[in-house]
C-alpha cells in the first residue's frame, strides 16, 4: 500500500542439520542454513536475495547476499549488500561488509566492521555529537 514495495523473499533451499556440505554454494531467492557448509555461499540473484545461518549452523567459507541473518558462527569474510542482521549467538571470525546493521547484545565479530557505499552515505554528511562538558 502507499507504492511501498514487497521486499518479503521465501526460504526455497534448506541445508538441515546433520548435513555437512563441502564445496561452494550458490543459490537464489532464500536459503537457510543449518547444518554445516565448508565452502562460499553467495546469492546469484541481482536483489531480494536472502541468507539465514541459524544457531548451532557452521559456515567456513564466505557468504555474500541481500539480506544475510546470523544466529551461527561464520569463519570467513560476509557482505550483506543490504542488511546484516547478527543474533545473540552469532560468531563471526572475519571482516564484515554490510550497508545496514543490526546486532542484538552477544553477537560477536573478530574481525573488521566495514560499511558499504549508499546513497545516503554518498553525501559525506558528517554528524558530531554535542560536548556538554565544555
Amino acid at each position: 500500500m502507499f507504492g511501498k514495495k514487497d521486499t518479503t523473499t521465501n526460504i526455497k533451499t534448506l541445508i538441515a542439520q546433520g548435513t555437512h556440505i563441502n564445496g561452494d554454494l550458490k543459490f537464489e531467492d532464500g536459503l537457510r542454513v543449518d547444518g554445516e557448509v565448508h565452502g562460499s555461499i553467495h546469492a546469484t540473484s541481482d536483489s531480494g536475495s536472502l541468507l539465514v545461518i541459524s544457531e548451532g549452523a557452521v559456515a567456513e567459507g564466505g557468504l555474500k547476499a541481500d539480506h544475510v541473518i546470523i544466529n551461527g558462527t561464520v569463519k570467513g569474510p560476509v557482505e550483506a549488500r543490504e542488511v546484516l542482521e547478527l543474533q545473540a549467538k552469532a560468531r563471526i571470525e572475519g571482516d564484515v561488509q554490510y550497508v545496514a546493521l543490526e546486532m542484538h547484545q552477544g553477537a560477536t565479530i573478530l574481525g573488521q566492521l566495514r560499511p558499504m557505499g549508499s546513497a545516503a552515505r554518498d553525501d559525506k554528511t558528517v554528524v558530531r555529537l554535542a560536548s556538554t562538558n565544555g
